[in-house]
């Protein structure tokens, strides 16, 4: 049975104070949580023993069967599934060097966790390994943001820094950015490495980040020269722009 204290301590991770003064975060879902098992460090583990009986033996510290109502009450989901997990943060380093040689995302006041994790996820399926955020972007490990990913945490690193002085040690990289009086996407030579940045939900790029940008870049409406909405979702940006990226790879223009 699941106790109040732990259901409490399970629940206090959706607060970032709480995540920064453990170090853990809460990740839930029956595929999610086999997804992270095997890459993260896993602290407290709660489950209907059916979900246990098929994932073989668990890697985790402590192990407690619950059911139904134990999870409704411990989840932090309107529809909670079968698991529940507490990992740990791993501790990482950003190999700035590395950056030359590859493409990257780079987020500058992106808000919604939920964007955030949509992100991520879009980063994994094009291949990008490292995303760097201003440090008022969304919390990777906020609750909101581990589901949104969809497990795309795994693969893709998120860094912290202070963009203006990474882009200042970064001279020597194309940094790409869109704006509405860009150049259009699709007439644009593109890099196969660089930095991507993105911007916040309703101020776009910041003024210190973007007079460090080289490359302004436009996603067009279409037909061209119609009116429509001014702007298009952060994440739903991010996947055309990436998409283009990785085409021009595979086909120069």
């Amino acid at each position: 049975m699941l106790s109040k204290n732990k259901i409490k301590f399970i629940r206090s991770l959706e607060s970032k104070k709480q995540r920064s003064q453990t170090g853990f975060f809460i990740a839930e879902g029956n595929k999610l949580v086999a997804d992270l098992l095997p890459f993260f460090n896993c602290e407290l583990l709660v489950a209907k023993p059916s979900w246990m009986a098929t994932q073989g033996d668990l890697p985790v510290r402590e192990l407690i069967a619950a059911d139904e109502d134990d999870i409704s009450r411990a989840s932090l989901l309107k529809n909670p599934q079968d698991v529940i997990a507490v990992f740990t943060q791993p501790k990482r380093h950003l190999d700035k060097e590395s950056l030359k040689n590859e493409l990257t995302l780079v987020l500058d006041g992106i808000q919604d966790p939920g964007n955030l994790g949509t992100i991520i996820r879009l980063a994994d399926w094009f291949g990008i390994r490292n995303l760097i955020c201003s440090p008022d972007t969304a919390d990777v490990y906020n609750p909101k943001t581990v589901q949104a990913s969809m497990g795309g945490i795994v693969h893709v690193q998120v860094f912290y820094e202070l963009l203006p002085e990474l882009l200042d040690e970064l001279t020597s990289l194309p940094v790409y950015g869109t704006f509405l009086n860009g150049r259009t996407l699709y007439e644009e030579k593109l890099t196969a490495n660089g930095l991507i940045v993105m911007g916040n939900e309703g101020n776009g790029i910041r003024p210190e980040v973007e007079q460090r940008i080289t490359n302004r870049l436009r996603i067009p409406n279409f037909p061209p020269g119609t009116e429509s909405t001014d702007s298009l979702n952060v994440a739903t940006a991010t996947a055309i722009v990436c998409a283009e990226f990785r085409r021009q790879q595979i086909y120069p223009v």
